[in-house]
């Protein structure tokens, strides 16, 4: 008998190890791409140590959920625990089997396949994407229009859903895609249009667009019985490809376009600002177009940062001059592949008429001539040497008067103190510094004043480095 009883008691040991072992599965081991896989682990309600899974199969973890479940073994109650784990696998693959700490002890899970076929387009299905282009080849920067059908069936329901747009590399995202909604037999279709444009010649390729439905099905847990459940699919538009030209060489635009130059007056005061708007219309590249930023002898020029919103490219430049000056034609050369030409506009040169400018005097050496020199007779007055002496001897006394008077009144101290204009006033102070701009710490204070002019936040001037300039330079 007691044999009898220590093998009852064994049994019952053998049982509950048994139980405390850890039991893996997958809720699919079939599923298309982009379908989700839920990975479970099953255990006793024994002390198990929760493991940490940020990744399977290579694919992160999207989710995490636990259940507790009361089931009759051999007419006993046991509680299990089941661990679930959520992800989205990109191929077939082995979950390798993993360690687990139950009653202090380390178990070791079997390994699960899980097989992923390659993804499918069903024309028929309850969601289609439809991926289109309207042109089959274009020139590097030419616009041209991508079309996304989002097909969806009255029948079909969802829970949620995410949309992944297509991947495009080497290409411009000219604005935020254009979206209409209608019906269309039995569907109800959302259609998304990207204007875009490729930044490099050769076949660009663009991957499926993809979008993933959760939808409620019922489906079996661990212990067997029938459940609704949120279950996640993705659905797949197909691939588009289009065959992208170079340019000719020399040229980096591409399109369609007119260009304008306005200023805000023709007529102004010396120092006085002339604001110019420069602006290109049409489509193409705007993105690429540079800095209209003009070269005009003694006139300082400061421009801004171009803008480019929708189909219209704009720069703002501002002018200041002392005498009358002239706007040159601004000019922009492209390559249209409409006419397969390459063209160029330009705009029209502005004159600028400063009041009050001061002339500028040429520099003449007069010389004398020497017919009309006159020559001295020797009737005229004649100085002796002892009156040159006497002059010699005041003219000496004089300045020795002078230079003490110098010493002690010290006129250059209030002329250094004196300033010739305010500092404060940086368009002026800016129109200083510019004919030495070569030196970096003169470049450094021009930036800061050209960014206060033209922003509503300002930076700080060293007004010791300022100082040191205007000394080394001896700028009044």
């Amino acid at each position: 008998m007691k044999n009898l009883g220590k093998i009852v008691l064994l049994l019952l040991l053998t049982q509950y190890a048994l139980w405390a072992n850890v039991t893996a599965s997958v809720d699919y081991d079939s599923v298309s791409f982009g379908e989700t896989v839920t990975y479970m682990l099953k255990f006793s309600d024994a002390n198990v140590q929760r493991p940490q899974i940020d990744s399977l199969c290579d694919s992160p973890v999207i989710a995490t959920s636990s259940q507790t479940s009361i089931e009759m073994i051999n007419g006993d109650y046991k509680r299990s625990k089941v661990l679930s784990y959520k992800f989205v696998p990109q191929k077939s693959c082995v979950i390798k089997p993993m360690a687990v700490i139950v009653n202090d002890k380390r178990e070791m899970t079997k390994s699960v396949k899980v097989e992923v076929k390659p993804m499918t387009q069903d024309l028929n299905a309850n969601f289609v994407l439809l991926l289109s282009m309207d042109k089959k080849e274009v020139y590097v920067g030419e616009t041209f229009s991508m079309t996304l059908l989002i097909k969806q069936k009255h029948s079909a329901r969802l829970v949620d859903s995410k949309f992944v747009a297509p991947e495009l590399k080497s290409v411009w995202v000219k604005e935020d895609p254009k979206q209409e909604r209608y019906d269309d037999g039995a569907y109800t279709i959302t259609k998304l249009t990207y204007k875009v444009a490729a930044q490099r010649a050769g076949h660009l390729d663009v991957k499926p667009a993809q979008i993933a439905i959760a939808t409620r099905v019922a489906s079996r847990d661990m212990w067997n019985s029938f459940s609704q459940q949120v279950k996640w699919r993705s659905y797949f538009s197909n691939s588009v490809s289009i065959k992208v030209k170079p340019l000719p060489v020399g040229i980096t635009l591409t399109g369609d376009f007119r260009i304008d130059a306005s200023v805000d007056k023709s007529e102004v005061n010396p120092n006085e600002a002339v604001n110019v708007s420069i602006k290109v219309h049409g489509e193409g590249n705007l993105e690429d177009i540079d800095s209209f930023k003009p070269h005009i002898n003694d006139v300082s020029v400061f421009d801004e940062k171009p803008k480019v919103k929708g189909l219209e490219f704009v720069q703002k430049i501002a002018l200041v001059g002392d005498n009358d000056f002239e706007i040159p034609s601004f000019k922009l050369k492209f390559f249209n592949p409409k006419t397969k030409e390459i063209q160029e506009i330009s705009t029209q040169s502005i004159k600028i008429h400063v009041v009050g400018a001061k002339l500028k005097k040429e520099l003449s050496i007069q010389r004398e001539d020497v017919q009309d020199m006159v020559v001295q007779k020797p009737s005229q007055t004649v100085v002796t040497k002892e009156l040159a002496y006497v002059q010699m001897f005041f003219i000496f006394v004089l300045g020795l008067i002078v230079g003490i008077g110098l010493m002690l009144i010290k006129p250059w101290k209030r002329v250094q103190g004196k300033k010739s204009f305010d500092i404060k006033d940086e368009k002026k102070l800016l129109i200083k510094l510019m004919p030495f701009k070569e030196d970096k710490e003169v470049q450094e204070i021009i930036d800061i004043l050209e960014h206060n002019i033209y922003s509503q936040d300002k930076k700080r001037v060293d007004k010791k480095l300022l100082k040191e300039i205007f000394k080394r330079y001896s700028i009044s």
